[in-house]
């Protein structure tokens, strides 16, 4: 798999083949082998209906085409960006529509954006409590469970969380 700058963009591997199969026509096999997504990933992708495929009439498998391809790869690129497959349904039924779906592809990122900053400063806030608590615990002896607490360095914390569980 070939990357630029970030790791967006992608191609499929070995793009210098053709489709095998009559009109590039993929098996679920084939398709997972040139994207180097698993079976089940577009197994999956099929039953949710990002991904429809033909059915052969002949054995009854499910043939991807080419436009298929480009859907699992952008599917994949979408993915990389945190996009989830909610998000990336919207997107494909709004260009399906013909309407371009930039705009909704930059609100939920924005969105997602702020929501990851959020996460950061929890996660950062809970890292320096631990790291606070740690060096006062190294310090302390070990104690032993009584009828009143299971550990008294947990018990030790005066500090109130801001939300109740």
């Amino acid at each position: 798999m070939s990357s630029t700058t970030g790791g967006i963009a992608e191609t499929p591997n070995d793009s210098s083949k053709p489709a095998s199969g009559p009109m590039g026509a993929m098996t679920v096999i084939e398709l997972a082998r040139t994207t180097n997504v698993t079976p089940h990933a577009i197994r999956h992708y099929t039953r949710i209906g990002l991904l429809i495929p033909r059915r052969d009439k002949d054995n009854g498998y499910k043939m991807f085409s080419r436009s298929d391809l480009n859907r699992l790869l952008f599917i994949r690129r979408a993915k990389l960006l945190g996009y989830t497959l909610a998000d990336i349904r919207t997107i494909l039924e709004e260009a399906g529509h013909g309407n371009s779906p930039c705009p909704k592809v930059r609100n939920i990122i924005r969105k997602r954006i702020q929501r990851n900053r959020q996460l950061i400063d929890e996660l950062t806030d809970l890292q320096a409590r631990m790291e606070n608590a740690l060096s006062i615990w190294e310090r302390l002896p070990d104690g032993v469970p009584s009828g009143d607490n299971v550990c008294y360095l947990i018990d030790s914390i005066t500090e109130r969380p801001d939300r109740h569980e």
